[in-house]
């Protein structure tokens, strides 16, 4: 079936030169401040007004690329958004690199581009390695949504965030300050080094708990790459490294996962307390066998559904990206686009042996 971008362009083929010369001139990542001149849901010109009545074509074309295909969590977020093109009766398409690695994402967003994906949905591996090929996606005329990790704000329409970044910080330095008393050495295991939603909430945890719990002293920041038997080699090292160490954070469902699966068969269960970021069929067992006490997330599948809404409503025109627009995102109701193009999904859910039955994702 031909998409909604590639029928536009064709329909457009008379007046082609004079658009692209319109593109060319005002649509590059980087060349206009949000607010100001706006990439239009064309891919190009000054925008016009958001016309919040406008109709999401029945025909869109939507490409989901996460950091990396067959990973849980992004597997939950992309069922949230197939369900959601499936309700604006558009196409899906899930594709990605296997390894969550700096430009792994790149040829990925070329061929959605050159297949002509009128919205490609993203969470970046680094915020600056895509950069370049959303900025000519989005002069081909795609509407740029990312979700869970963004990139540089000038290189996409609209980020869709998990929750602030301060609430998911503070709940996980909340968490482990809970469980150890307030007081010990704590290791953070993340994903990769550039993923710029792990370093940004991993400087706020590290303000956040010097200035309320000055007694938690972090001690090291380890990378699993978003890798199981890494992310466990990786915890069996904090573990032999630092012998005293009190606790773990892990801002990543692949890590928690495996840190837990290495404590829960060690010395040190029970003994060397773990939160983080995890999805409660990843952690049920640990919950219940004592390994983990309690974690956090948000539910991806609700991230996944609320991306491809506004993929949508950037495409429709409903919105440009502006601060104060709104938009309705199916059953989780209307969101508002905050500052840089940012709209927030909520707070981050606490996961325990109390409820963690009460959920399946």
């Amino acid at each position: 079936m031909t998409s909604f971008l590639t029928r536009r362009r064709l329909q457009g083929a008379v007046t082609g030169v004079a658009v692209a010369a319109m593109v060319l001139t005002t649509a590059a990542c980087g060349g206009t401040t949000r607010g100001e001149e706006e990439t239009t849901s064309d891919g190009g010109g000054a925008a016009a007004s958001a016309n919040p009545d406008a109709e999401i074509p029945a025909d869109l074309a939507v490409g989901f690329l996460p950091k990396q295909v067959n990973n849980p969590y992004f597997s939950v977020a992309s069922a949230g958004a197939e369900a959601a093109t499936g309700e604006f009766n558009g196409q899906y398409t899930e594709t990605g690199p296997s390894e969550a690695s700096a430009s792994s994402q790149v040829s990925y967003i070329n061929t959605l581009s050159q297949q002509g994906t009128d919205v490609i949905l993203t969470s970046a591996n680094d915020p600056n390695a895509i950069c370049s090929a959303l900025d000519q996606a989005r002069t081909a005329g795609s509407s740029v949504v990312t979700f869970d990790s963004d990139t540089d704000p000038e290189c996409r329409d609209v980020f869709i965030n998990q929750a602030t970044t301060e609430g998911i910080a503070q709940t996980q330095v909340d968490l482990i300050a809970e469980q150890i008393g307030g007081a010990g050495q704590v290791a953070i295991l993340s994903a990769t080094a550039n993923a710029t939603n792990q370093n940004t909430w991993i400087a706020e945890m590290q303000e956040y708990a010097s200035s309320k719990y000055p007694d938690i002293e972090f001690v090291a920041t380890v990378y699993g790459d978003d890798e199981d038997e890494k992310s466990f080699q990786e915890t069996q090292g904090l573990l032999q490294t630092y012998p005293d160490l009190a606790g773990i954070i892990s801002p990543t469902t692949v890590g928690i996962a495996a840190a837990a699966r290495y404590l829960s068969g060690s010395e040190f269960k029970g003994q060397v307390a773990l939160t983080g970021l995890g999805t409660p069929n990843q952690m049920r067992e640990y919950v219940k066998d004592g390994t983990v006490q309690s974690f956090a997330l948000w539910n991806p599948e609700d991230l996944g559904y609320l991306a491809a809404y506004a993929g949508a409503a950037l495409a429709a025109g409903q919105i440009t990206g502006a601060e104060g627009e709104t938009f309705e995102a199916g059953e989780l109701g209307q969101f508002t686009v905050g500052a840089d193009g940012v709209v927030v999904l909520g707070d981050p859910t606490v996961f325990n042996a109390e409820n963690i039955d009460d959920f399946d994702f």
